[in-house]
């Protein structure tokens, strides 16, 4: 069985949205003239950046977040094999290194929200 690693899964995470975006940014144009479509369901002419920019927020936070997790974490082993009364002490700064996924998840949602 093949594992994956930290950063590849965080290479998704910014692929996939990204996908997404250029997608709608490419059709976009082609539903807004179209004239079976009313008025207030055409996207926004800035809607394909907005979704590209939210998908790279996203994205980049998560291969961040990815990268910090593996080098805490495994700083986090290594003291925890020389003093195991540091488990939860060396657990708050594993959930702190993988905040950062949040907060760009939580810019992700307020760029698509100005559209």
């Amino acid at each position: 069985m093949t594992r994956f690693s930290a950063p590849f899964i965080g290479l998704i995470a910014l692929a996939l949205p990204l996908a997404i975006a250029l997608t709608y940014l490419w059709l976009g144009p082609a539903v807004a003239e179209t004239p079976a479509v009313v008025i207030e369901t055409a996207p926004a002419p800035h809607a394909g950046l907005a979704m590209i920019g939210a998908a790279i927020a996203a994205g980049l936070a998560s291969v961040g977040a990815a990268y910090a997790v593996a080098v805490v974490g495994s700083a986090a082993v290594g003291a925890l094999t020389e003093n195991p009364d540091l488990l939860g002490r060396l657990l708050i700064l594993v959930g702190l290194a993988e905040g950062i996924a949040i907060y760009g998840l939580i810019v992700a949602v307020l760029i698509l929200n100005a559209v």
